[in-house]
């Protein structure tokens, strides 16, 4: 673990597990694997089938819409966040390319495992949902202002946030 930090002190204190229920951490806890990759190392590649949900804990990723003729990067995520969301959705495909940008670390959480800890604990999942539906919105955001400044637009970030705000 990070430190000597236990995996329920790690998710207490993770931006997208802070504030749960202790019983909820102590349920998420034992799914949660310390994970790390190589500057470079591909995470998740577009088009194949999620497995794992990642909370970030040091290090960082570039979130990247990869096509055989070019690779754009989306987003850089750090610690506190989140990626393969994907995971927990049933037969879902992984969206982008999730690449380390540097030496990075991660609790690596299975989808299936995940999605059946939420709907045996209500509570939980509807949590996990709503932080989710708040990452997918951010990814979606930061699709648009990238393909908008591609095409010589620039979006800001108030912008980006009133389109979405509904």
């Amino acid at each position: 673990m990070v430190g000597h930090l236990t995996r329920e002190q790690i998710l207490r204190d993770h931006a997208f597990t802070q504030g749960l229920a202790e019983t909820q951490i102590a349920s998420l806890a034992p799914l949660a694997t310390e994970v790390a990759f190589a500057d470079g190392e591909v995470i998740l590649v577009e088009g194949h089938r999620s497995q794992y949900f990642y909370l970030l804990l040091t290090g960082s990723v570039a979130v990247e819409l990869h096509t055989p003729s070019f690779t754009v990067s989306v987003q850089a995520l750090g610690p506190g966040e989140v990626f393969g969301w994907s995971a927990l959705l049933d037969h879902q495909d992984t969206l982008f390319q999730v690449r380390a940008r540097e030496r990075t670390t991660a609790l690596r959480v299975a989808g299936p495992d995940l999605a059946e800890l939420c709907r045996s604990d209500t509570g939980l999942g509807n949590q996990i949902l709503l932080r989710t539906l708040q990452v997918v919105a951010g990814r979606v955001r930061a699709t648009e202002a990238m393909f908008a400044e591609m095409c010589g637009v620039r979006v800001s970030g108030h912008q980006a946030q009133k389109r979405f705000a509904n």
